[in-house]
């Protein structure tokens, strides 16, 4: 069974064999310290997952959502809402939620069809590339930009910023390693990365009016509103919008691509155009871009033959239970129309779910047509790489041929 504590697991994709076994064998799994890190608990079925999520009070997300061990001046440095429990938490999202409310969202299709239309236009006069620079990586970049408020002639840098960041244990991403070199001169910052600092100097600009948002993005929404974030909280959450609000759907429209290119027949379904309102959820679901959400356990509990103690870390593994055959027929399978897909990546059921649900799903949708109107084949040329992280992973590079 490989170490999940260990980032080199998860450079060849995501090893569903290791937790196919821990639902089956240890569905409640200890894995000893490491790398000078704490040991942790891990909770590999759909229903443990659910049932704590939705149970702050004794899954408590109020000590950090990562693996890695912070101390408590860390954890105060760094938090965003993410990693505060309720009634806490629910005071920040009040301020912001009604920007990702679903109704306000399906305004900007029109706004997302014109971006995808010309992003896979280009990728296909393109030919053969990497299908995740081509199409992937750019409707998220550019949407973020127009949720933010920012200038389209920043986001490269900050999508860099972003990548840097949460994807910190990844040497293709940034220099300062999380696990392979020393970053404590950074342990005050988001991910304890160099990248934190410049990105928390942006966020400065905006605060002090150096650099320009829109007045209906959600930066100035957040400045502007009542019980307004301070500055360190505002500094934070930016750091969390460009870095989650880019990535996790980037790998989503990366797995959907993946294996649309390895399978004809899925990408031949898939242009009937009758699965276009349940596929989304279905390559979300198996993409499951965030690997897991730490809790860190606030009493003792029984699970499965076994005591968690209070103050143990608790890993919810969302893309274990995405993939549990015990809710899910054919689980490693793309069901382009599986019904009530109750999938875990948004972190439905508890008090965390995803903000940037309703915009993901409109994104892929929205590409996933313009994929089938624009395009006659996809083709791998060659084999993808992923990203070296056990929190976030994906389809980092994809070779591929987009036939017109």
């Amino acid at each position: 069974m490989l170490n999940l504590a260990d980032h080199d697991s998860f450079t060849r994709g995501v090893p569903h064999d290791t937790f196919a076994r821990m639902r089956a064998e240890a569905p409640l799994h200890w894995t000893p310290e490491f790398a000078g890190q704490r040991g942790f608990w891990s909770l590999t079925r759909h229903a443990d997952i659910v049932a704590a999520n939705r149970d702050p009070g004794t899954f408590s997300s109020a000590q950090g959502i990562r693996i890695e061990d912070q101390s408590h001046e860390e954890y105060l440095a760094r938090r965003t809402f993410q990693e505060t429990d309720p009634p806490e938490h629910f005071a920040t999202r009040r301020i912001v939620q009604g920007a990702f409310a679903k109704p306000v969202i399906a305004e900007f299709e029109g706004v997302v069809r014109e971006l995808a239309q010309d992003i896979v236009a280009r990728a296909v006069r393109t030919g053969t590339g990497d299908g995740v620079a081509m199409i992937a990586k750019e409707l998220p970049m550019k949407m973020l930009g127009r949720i933010l408020g920012v200038p389209d002639a920043d986001l490269d840098w900050l999508v860099e910023k972003g990548d840097a960041l949460i994807g910190n244990t990844d040497p293709d991403f940034t220099d300062t390693v999380l696990d392979k070199v020393d970053t404590d001169a950074y342990a005050m910052m988001p991910f304890r990365s160099p990248a934190g600092v410049e990105l928390y100097d942006y966020a400065e600009d905006v605060l002090d009016g150096r650099r320009p948002v829109t007045d209906d993005g959600i930066l100035r929404r957040v400045m502007d509103a009542t019980g307004a974030m301070d500055r360190l909280a505002f500094k934070n959450f930016f750091c969390l919008l460009v870095a989650a609000g880019n990535d996790t759907t980037r790998y989503s429209i990366a797995m959907a691509l993946y294996l649309l290119a390895r399978d004809p027949a899925l990408y031949n379904t898939l242009k009937t155009g009758d699965y276009f309102d349940t596929a989304g959820d279905e390559f979300i679901r198996l993409a499951s871009p965030t690997l897991h959400f730490r809790r860190t356990a606030t009493q003792d509990i029984e699970m499965h033959g076994q005591t968690i103690r209070a103050g143990d870390k608790v890993i919810l593994w969302f893309v274990s239970g995405n993939r549990d055959g015990a809710v899910f027929d054919a689980p490693d399978t793309a069901v382009l129309d599986r019904p009530s897909n109750r999938n875990l990546a948004f972190g439905q059921g508890g008090p965390h779910v995803c903000l940037g649900m309703w915009l993901a799903r409109l994104e892929l949708r929205v590409v996933l047509e313009e994929i089938c109107r624009q395009t006659s084949a996809l083709t791998l040329t060659g084999e993808p790489s992923w990203t070296r992280s056990n929190f976030i992973c994906g389809v980092k590079t994809l070779p591929l041929t987009i036939s017109p």
